[in-house]
């Protein structure tokens, strides 16, 4: 689950949006001064393909999650543990790389997502009650009720996500809050803390992250080609840790990482976050 920095994305928005708008009239200035008439586009209207572009990906991965989320509640309800362990990790991704969104309802998000001690026992539901059973009982029985309710939840969810607008603040906030995640709460390995499934949570959420930076990336390039550069070689870094820790398509078990190695992969996530977090403002500059 994320912590929403307020602070930041009113700052990142604020600045974008300022910047945006403080182009444009330069644009105009020069074009007058030419003899040509000024035909500004508006900032807003700039980034309508954008934030429409990622609104499509972010639906796109919450119907895969609603498929994924019924493959896995049906294998609990049938009994069929092997199963619902190997859908588990899968099935979340879909709901990390697209959390800027999914977390915007906030009576969902904890009934889905919620860990243990996030929310009062008799409130707790979602994937990790499920996990905690699938691993530490190493059982499905009593957890067909939990299926059940996520099933609805995860239903919800999607009826709901149409009504959501996507904006610049909610768009270039949510990269830097996906990586920002991974380095302050999963890299303790704390999300995933009976599966030890936390590497699939990484990637998802990283590539989140790079699906927002790659619709940024035409502005970002015109304005900051150095930037824009710094920040896929270091989604490349980051990759590159986490193809190490890989078997085949599957990622190993959070627990057979040593202690260098889950730093190294907090630092590379860290030395992302920082250029990233100047997209908002650097697309936005004259």
């Amino acid at each position: 689950m994320n912590k929403w920095k307020a602070p930041l994305a009113i700052l990142l928005s604020t600045n974008l949006l300022f910047g945006c708008a403080q182009s444009e009239e330069n644009a105009s200035a020069e074009k007058e001064s030419k003899g040509q008439p000024a035909q500004a586009e508006p900032a807003d209207d700039k980034l309508d393909g954008v934030t429409a572009e990622y609104r499509k990906y972010a639906l796109a991965e919450i119907e895969a999650f609603v498929t994924s989320t019924e493959e896995f509640t049906n294998a609990v309800k049938s009994g069929d543990i092997e199963k619902a362990k190997a859908t588990y990790a899968p099935a979340r991704m879909h709901y990390e790389r697209a959390e800027p969104i999914a977390e915007v309802f906030g009576d969902l998000d904890p009934k889905i997502d919620a860990r243990e001690g996030d929310v009062p026992e008799k409130e707790w539901t979602g994937y990790h009650r499920i996990e905690q059973g699938l691993w530490v009982e190493n059982t499905t029985k009593g957890y067909e009720k939990y299926a059940e309710q996520l099933m609805k939840d995860v239903h919800l969810l999607r009826a709901k996500v149409e009504t959501v607008e996507v904006t610049p603040e909610l768009l270039i906030t949510g990269a830097v809050d996906l990586l920002n995640e991974v380095s302050t709460s999963k890299v303790t390995g704390e999300e995933d803390r009976y599966s030890h499934t936390d590497l699939y949570d990484f990637a998802a959420n990283v590539q989140g992250a790079e699906k927002i930076y790659e619709l940024l990336k035409p502005a970002l390039m015109e304005k900051d080609e150095a930037l824009s550069e710094d920040i896929r070689k270091r989604f490349d870094d980051v990759y590159s840790l986490l193809n190490q820790h890989k078997k085949g398509d599957a990622y190993k078990i959070y627990t057979e990482l040593t202690k260098p190695e889950v730093k190294q992969l907090s630092q590379s996530i860290d030395a992302l976050a920082e250029p990233l977090s100047q997209i908002g403002i650097v697309t936005g500059a004259s």
